[in-house]
């Protein structure tokens, strides 16, 4: 990705801050464990050694991916445009027209997604339907399930 992708200031930060963790904590943290277990002895047969040298691969692929993510991440200032159309940062209230449930979502890069916490990735569905939209506007979402829509009731 020559551009990176969309992050928020306080997601890069987060992502950041969970690599140093990984890094520094978690790497002693696996070293601690292989010298316990190397002291255990015969190596061939030491179920500890090989539990701890797998955990410390797979935490080795989780901070290369992490360093990925940092490198190729681009800033990119939050929050709706200043004549209320709905883009990245944005914060939007939603009522779906089929179940009448009114629902909150903060459109943000997909590293920073969290559907438990309303944080949705621009990357998918629903975020791409409200783009561009403004409150008032109904927008339509191609689901599984068939299209749903959703009125926008306040963006900010």
């Amino acid at each position: 990705m020559a551009d990176g992708y969309a992050i928020t200031q306080e997601g890069l930060d987060a992502l950041r801050g969970e690599l140093h963790d990984l890094e520094t904590r978690a790497r002693a943290e696996i070293a601690a464990r292989i010298k316990t277990a190397r002291e255990w002895g015969d190596l061939k047969e030491n179920g500890e050694y090989h539990a701890a040298k797998e955990d410390q691969a797979h935490l080795e692929t989780r901070i290369k991916r992490l360093q990925e993510r940092v490198r190729g991440a681009r800033v990119t200032e939050a929050g709706a445009s200043p004549d209320g159309v709905v883009g990245f940062g944005s914060t939007v209230e939603v009522r779906d027209e089929q179940s009448g449930r009114v629902a909150t979502y903060t459109l943000v890069g997909a590293a920073e997604a969290s559907a438990r916490d309303g944080r949705l990735s621009i990357e998918s569905p629903v975020a791409a339907a409200l783009v561009g939209a403004r409150e008032g506007d109904a927008v339509t979402v191609e689901t599984p399930a068939g299209a749903r829509v959703f009125h926008v009731q306040r963006v900010s």
